[in-house]
């Protein structure tokens, strides 16, 4: 690798880095071109340059942040062999990389409802895919067995996700009524029973 691309790698870096900060810091109002430019050392040239705009920018750290998690919960749901097991492998591991990563967690929670990255749209559904990929995988032989009720897959996923991110949603909202580690001991079995054959 040339000096020029190691360079070019090094700014890449060192934006994603500064921009989840300035966002951890100072939230959607403050997550701005100027506070992630001025905070990174970095020029609005440069910026351009690498990410095409500030959008562009904000959808390359969601696909980061989201690619984190979902290496997190797809290699727990790897060490599974049983139904039950993988769904409370989905729930903890999805809960723990939020606590243990709240910024990341935090950026990709408020950023699904912003604006900014709706032109990116294609790219995220790239990113996001192999989770919902490796849940399928995971369910199918499950469901074919009927250890899990028939229900169609996009639903089983919105049943083992939905609960979870919701939970991890309001815990990163500063909503003193949730417990990361009450709700991972709870909702996998909950989870679970809605799952179940009648």
């Amino acid at each position: 690798m040339s000096p020029k691309q190691q360079r070019g790698e090094a700014t890449v870096e060192r934006l994603l880095t500064t921009a989840l900060k300035v966002y951890a810091d100072s939230g959607q109002e403050g997550f701005t071109v100027n506070a992630v430019t001025a905070a990174g050392g970095v020029s609005l040239g440069s910026l351009y340059h690498h990410f095409g705009s500030f959008d562009g920018l904000a959808a390359a750290l969601y696909i980061r942040c989201t690619e984190r998690l979902c290496g997190e919960v797809v290699a727990a749901l790897g060490r599974t062999r049983t139904a039950r097991t993988g769904v409370r492998a989905v729930v903890t591991s999805y809960l723990r990389f939020t606590e243990e990563h709240p910024d990341a967690a935090l950026f990709i929670h408020a950023s699904a409802y912003s604006g900014r990255l709706v032109a990116h749209a294609e790219r995220i559904r790239a990113a996001e895919e192999p989770l919902l990929s490796a849940i399928g995988a995971w369910l199918r032989p499950f469901a074919e067995a009927g250890e899990i009720a028939p229900t169609p897959e996009p639903l089983i996923k919105a049943l083992v996700i939905g609960p979870t991110a919701e939970t991890a949603r309001r815990w990163l909202s500063g909503a003193h009524d949730v417990d990361l580690a009450q709700a991972g001991r709870i909702l996998p079995d909950r989870i679970w029973r809605s799952l179940r054959p009648e």
